[in-house]
């Protein structure tokens, strides 16, 4: 069977991408290297989901190589020596399945970052071919769709938007909310709530969040967040017109004459079975750094550097996020404003963000590009949280007072934590290639990625930790630190396929679609020239549905043709 589409990747943009199309009537074949995880076999199992590898690849298997600066010189590492992994729940609907869901908007100068500030020494800023205005009726589409719950107010750096409020209200909040909001306010910082892609309140098929206490890291078992999963696949398939082939590894894509692709080579990860998969248009969307690696695999006699690799572009500019993050202690002694019982009530949610310092325009600091701020409880996996207490002075701890550390940190304090984002700087040191020694267990060379930050992203990060640790301070928290790093976080990647007019220094074209290669399109974040301070999924979805749009007008005109 020939399909009017083949989508690589069920995560966000393939999940939209599917959606739209199958609603429109076409038939769609989407490919997932990994297995279909139904609703009610995802556990808070800590083992499981976060020290063993039950929903991403085993790193024996699969990997990547990763380069560092040492002394002066790259060295290549793989990650089943470092530990590192840059997979990101390889299952049906991919990584949104694990996601902490809170997500916001870009604000419009994200867009036009290089006609706002100009060139930065050592990093590749461009401006994006499209602004927020053509992507604001996706990101309102994708809120509604994927269900995103928050409480609207404006901001200075609150962008706009076309609906009045959120239809799904905010989660509930832990009473530290009031301490923090009035913290907040004291230094004249105003907290926001945060948009979450967590319903609040029951949707068709799917039930309102029922407070773990344990979300990120974890699959939903009410279907309350909004991974491509719940929201898209299930009612695409609903309509007929998606087959969905689980455990299914696109090797690469074929074409027979320059500017098509005409079939997927596809193996079976259980079966070890190769076969071919046909589409009249195909979709890449198997996250960033993975994307490019597939289309540098699919290099041919038409295209020697890499399919639709003509500027030499595909895998370079990587983005991850810059930032990092901090935390303080709230103490049952010490503890102001709220009764520590309410502090100590699992489950609900912190919900607050700041972007006070998005944009950085002041008379003594100077004028640059900043960040956005989340702030929750330390994630509260038991085994994460007991480990802190195993040591005391670079010695090990163990019996009565291993057990009365614990009993301390688990029933006499709650600790608070904040998350920066600040854009990672696109930059010649970061991109992905392919490892020309090292190969997987399907004999595909695997990626080898460059991971270089920009200085300046690291300048960002602590100009606004010690901003987050005033508030801190003032919540009256104990022991408080943070940290910023250059080291890249391996769940948050975008660019190597970066979408411009220009042919000549870019891959994609302003719809996502190869300047090459007429039917292949790449709609996960590989198009992104620059990241933006928040995290990527709420974008992701939106422009996935912005080019599933225009692929469904091609499709149409193909039909009639």
């Amino acid at each position: 069977m020939k399909y009017d589409v083949v989508i690589i990747g069920s995560g966000a943009s393939g999940g939209a991408v599917a959606y739209t199309l199958c609603k429109a009537g076409f038939k769609v074949a989407v490919l997932e290297k990994g297995r279909l995880i139904k609703r009610e076999e995802f556990s808070k199992d800590e083992l499981a989901y976060c020290r063993r590898d039950l929903i991403t690849p085993n790193l024996f298997d699969e990997y990547h190589t990763i380069e560092e600066k040492v002394d002066g010189k790259w060295v290549a590492t793989p990650t089943y020596e470092s530990g590192w992994s840059f997979w990101n729940g390889n299952i049906v609907g991919g990584s949104t399945n694990v996601m902490s869901g809170m997500l916001h908007r870009l604000h419009p100068d994200d867009f036009r970052l290089k006609s706002k500030y100009g060139e930065i020494e050592g990093a590749n800023v461009v401006d994006w071919p499209i602004t927020y205005d053509e992507l604001e009726p996706y990101y309102a589409l994708a809120e509604e769709l994927v269900g995103i719950s928050g409480h609207y107010e404006k901001h200075v750096y609150e962008p706009w938007r076309s609906a009045s409020n959120f239809t799904q209200p905010p989660t509930k909040e832990n009473e530290v909310v009031k301490l923090l909001d009035k913290s907040c306010k004291a230094l004249d910082i105003t907290p926001l709530v945060t948009p979450r892609a967590v319903l609040s309140k029951n949707k068709p098929g799917r039930d309102a969040c029922y407070y773990s206490n344990l979300c990120g890291s974890y699959g939903c078992s009410s279907g309350a967040k909004g991974s491509s999963r719940e929201a898209l696949l299930k009612p695409a398939l609903a309509t007929g017109n998606l087959t969905l082939m689980t455990n299914s590894h696109v090797k690469y894509l074929h074409t027979d004459k320059k500017d098509e692709v005409h079939y997927a080579v596809v193996v079976d990860t259980i079966t070890g079975k190769e076969q071919k998969i046909e589409g009249k248009m195909f979709v890449v969307a198997a996250q960033a750094h993975e994307s490019a690696r597939l289309l540098l695999n699919s290099s041919n006699k038409h295209h020697p550097k890499g399919l639709g690799n003509s500027s030499g572009e595909l895998g370079k500019n990587l983005i991850f996020s810059g930032g990092g993050s901090g935390q303080g202690e709230l103490h049952e002694d010490s503890l102001k404003e709220i009764a520590f019982k309410d502090l100590m009530t699992t489950g609900l949610f912190v919900n607050r963000s700041v972007l006070d310092w998005y944009f950085i325009d002041h008379w003594w600091d100077g004028k640059f590009k900043g960040g956005s701020v989340e702030f929750m409880f330390e994630h509260q996996n038991i085994i994460t949280r007991a480990r802190k207490d195993g040591y005391k002075d670079g010695q090990l701890v163990w019996g009565k007072e291993l057990g009365d550390r614990l009993v301390k940190r688990f029933n006499a304090q709650k600790n608070i934590r904040f998350e920066i984002f600040n854009d990672w700087l696109p930059n010649d040191d970061c991109f992905v290639t392919l490892d020309p020694t090292h190969k997987d267990k399907y004999g595909m060379p695997v990626g080898k990625l460059r991971v270089e930050g920009h200085p300046q992203d690291v300048k960002v990060g602590n100009y606004i930790a010690k901003k987050c640790e005033k508030i801190l301070e003032e919540m009256g928290a104990k022991n408080i630190y943070s940290g910023v790093s250059s080291s890249p976080p391996q769940n948050l990647v975008a660019g190597g396929c970066r979408f411009g007019n220009d042919p000549k220094t870019s891959v994609l074209n302003k719809y996502c679609q190869s300047h090459d290669v007429k039917n292949l399109y790449v709609a996960d974040a590989s198009f992104m020239p620059t990241g933006g301070s928040v995290a990527y999924t709420w974008t992701i979805y939106a422009n996935a549905f912005r080019v599933a749009d225009h692929m469904v007008k091609r499709l149409k005109k193909l039909s009639f043709s």
